[in-house]
């Protein structure tokens, strides 16, 4: 094993929306190999991911995506301890293509399979180191432009500060992407109680909508984010949906009506001779990104204070966004609680984040070669 002297290595395979992805990551934690190919350009017309189209390209870049990672880290199947894939939540047909590529590699080099959640996994990427080596993509794939509004505020606490389960763990769990939104009480990495999520649109889904009306292109979270920047966020009243409802549901659908409401009036579809000043698409995105994240942070500090634990985990994509970051330090200062959100390179669909299968296996917790995929969850499992 060239690649890693005598540590153990496992291969982790990601495909459970629009990014195929494969890494090598040592049971310390070391990122050997990685690889993520990304299909923004394919689902750029469409405003949104089309299943068919991210199950065709999953099928057309996966090997290569593990090949690379495989070739990255200086090693063979053969010095691999496992192979580890996420079976669930995701779009049918792109988790299905993860998972036989899991399942015959396991069987053709005669390794254990370990299946993977990936929302406990989007947690899981908060103690991960940001020290890893850069991702490398097939040539047939394309790379994200940017990565959604990375820049984090220096008093983050972030994984490179963590030391290990024992000094994150118990602690409250927000998830926030472009499927999910879910609180969860996580009392180790893979012991996890869910609290709540969201009962129609996530946080993601509605940015990527919200920038879809404004024509602000695709993926809208990083879109969105950017326009904010230059609106006041007090400009137009929207909706904060079930913030003082007790309960830790999330709804966005009810926002996001309030913002076409807003920018075309009640019952006009056409958006086609829409014209909007860019102050006045500023100035939505800032209140909409405002509504967003008060809700976020309202629940979230209400979990905290409700389940007597004094740290809070946040990954997904929208964890990258610059406004929640702030507000959720903010928070943290004034409430007393330990603030670790996942890197930024982390927030997104990754395979590095697969490294929560060492704690299956650990446990022993393996799959057999009848695994099969679960696309939806129900109360986050």
């Amino acid at each position: 094993m060239s690649g890693c002297g005598n540590e153990d290595v496992l291969l982790a395979i990601e495909s459970t929306c629009d990014e195929t992805a494969a890494a090598v990551v040592t049971r310390s934690g070391r990122v050997l190999g990685e690889c993520i190919a990304t299909q923004e350009k394919l689902h750029e017309q469409f405003g949104g991911v089309v299943p068919e189209i991210a199950a065709r390209a999953h099928l057309e870049r996966i090997l290569p995506v593990i090949d690379t990672s495989l070739h990255q880290a200086g090693i063979s199947g053969s010095d691999l301890q496992a192979i580890a894939v996420a079976d669930r939540p995701g779009l049918a047909g792109s988790l299905l293509v993860g998972v036989v590529a899991a399942k015959s590699l396991a069987m053709a080099w005669q390794k254990p399979l370990v299946a993977i959640n990936h929302l406990h996994a989007h947690l899981y990427a908060c103690q991960l180191s940001q020290s890893r080596q850069p991702t490398t993509s097939p040539q047939s794939a394309g790379q994200p432009d940017s990565a959604p509004d990375s820049t984090s505020p220096s008093t983050v606490t972030t994984a490179a500060d963590e030391k290990g389960d024992t000094s994150v763990y118990p602690a409250i769990g927000l998830i926030v992407s472009g499927g999910h939104t879910t609180l969860y009480l996580c009392r180790d990495a893979i012991d996890l109680t869910y609290l709540g999520g969201t009962i129609d649109d996530a946080a993601g889904e509605a940015f990527d909508k919200v920038a879809t009306m404004l024509s602000l292109g695709f993926p809208g979270g990083v879109a969105v984010a950017k326009w904010a920047e230059q609106g006041n966020d007090s400009a137009f009243a929207f909706p904060r949906s079930m913030q003082h409802d007790g309960s830790y549901d999330f709804s966005f659908s009810g926002l996001k009506t309030a913002v076409r409401y807003a920018i075309v009036g009640p019952g006009r579809q056409d958006f086609s001779s829409l014209e909007l000043t860019d102050d006045v698409k500023a100035d939505v995105c800032a209140s909409f990104e405002a509504a967003v994240v008060d809700v976020l942070v309202a629940k979230s500090r209400r979990a905290i204070s409700e389940h007597g634990v004094r740290r809070l985990l946040v990954g997904g994509g929208v964890a990258a966004n610059r406004r929640l970051r702030r507000q959720l330090t903010e928070a943290a200062q004034q409430d007393g609680f330990d603030l670790v959100i996942a890197p930024p390179e982390l927030c997104t669909d990754n395979a590095v984040m697969g490294a929560i299968a060492w704690k299956k296996i650990d446990r022993g917790e393996f799959a057999s070669l009848d695994l099969d995929i679960t696309p939806g969850l129900q109360r986050g499992f």
